[in-house]
């Protein structure tokens, strides 16, 4: 990579980690690891790490938009990555910036339920999200978020991910990467679609506990790989490349008493060698 080259801006508009694992910290680590310069504008504060949510304070939709058009005013946007909404009136407020066409590649994570059990998206908000789903051009939900926006029972085979997978297409979303993590299985599969047809994606499943902010995480890794100019099926393919790999180094960070966060920068770090 050369320094003479500006690099792509990503923004993430998230919800906060203190652990740093997940969130707005996991979106900004993840876009600096992948070349991507970082901003960001944050929905909701929360208290959180690898054992749980404690507390949960969402921002008023005016300072949101504050933070919105004072980024915006100033900055170039190539692409961004949307996490956590909380409530329909964030959900709605996120949608009226993306109708202002800042950035034409856009990735919603449709963020409902942390890997914890605890939930991030007020039940009233579901619609909210479900029609911004239409308004994005790729969506990356797993398997209990996509039973949510479908309103039906979640898949357990890969069969029935790639039912819901074309579902989703059917309810009006540009593009899917249908995330088979909760399913049991030697390989992780994902399935990716688009109106064009399906794309399954495979690797062999890393047994760690260190899950925390895997959703987050590849989400924004998608992004970074379509703001260096990767097709979308290209970009869902390597960002679930790099999440393996950061997966496994994981348990070099030894982060936490729960579930610890993914190896953000194990391509960096010299003792990432030493876990691959």
């Amino acid at each position: 990579m050369s320094w003479c080259t500006p690099p792509p801006v990503g923004l993430t508009i998230a919800g906060t980690d203190p652990s740093g694992g997940a969130g707005i910290q996991a979106d900004l680590k993840t876009f600096s690891a992948l070349g991507v310069y970082a901003t960001s504008v944050i929905t909701a504060l929360v208290a959180q790490a690898t054992e749980g949510v404690r507390g949960v304070q969402t921002v008023d939709p005016e300072f949101l938009r504050l933070q919105w058009r004072t980024l915006v005013d100033d900055v170039r946007i190539d692409v961004i990555k949307i996490g956590m909404l909380a409530t329909a009136e964030l959900a709605d407020t996120v949608a009226e910036f993306i109708d202002e066409g800042v950035a034409d590649d856009v990735v919603l994570d449709p963020v409902m339920v942390a890997a914890s059990g605890d939930r991030l998206l007020d039940e009233a908000a579901t619609d909210a999200v479900v029609r911004l789903c239409r308004q994005v051009s790729l969506i990356t939900p797993n398997l209990p978020e996509a039973a949510v926006l479908l309103d039906r029972p979640p898949a357990e085979t890969v069969a029935g991910m790639r039912g819901d997978a074309q579902r989703l297409i059917e309810l009006g979303v540009p593009r899917v990467l249908l995330k088979g993590g909760h399913m049991s299985g030697s390989d992780s599969v994902d399935i990716y679609a688009d109106a064009d047809g399906l794309v399954e994606l495979s690797a062999p499943r890393v047994e760690t506990t260190n899950s925390h902010g895997t959703g987050c995480s590849l989400s924004s890794a998608i992004a970074s790989f379509r703001a260096h100019g990767a097709s979308w099926p290209e970009a869902c393919s390597l960002a679930k490349d790099w999440l393996t790999q950061a997966l496994r180094a994981s348990d070099s960070l030894d982060i936490g008493k729960g579930s610890g966060p993914v190896h953000h920068f194990h391509q960096l770090w010299n003792h990432s060698e030493e876990t691959a």
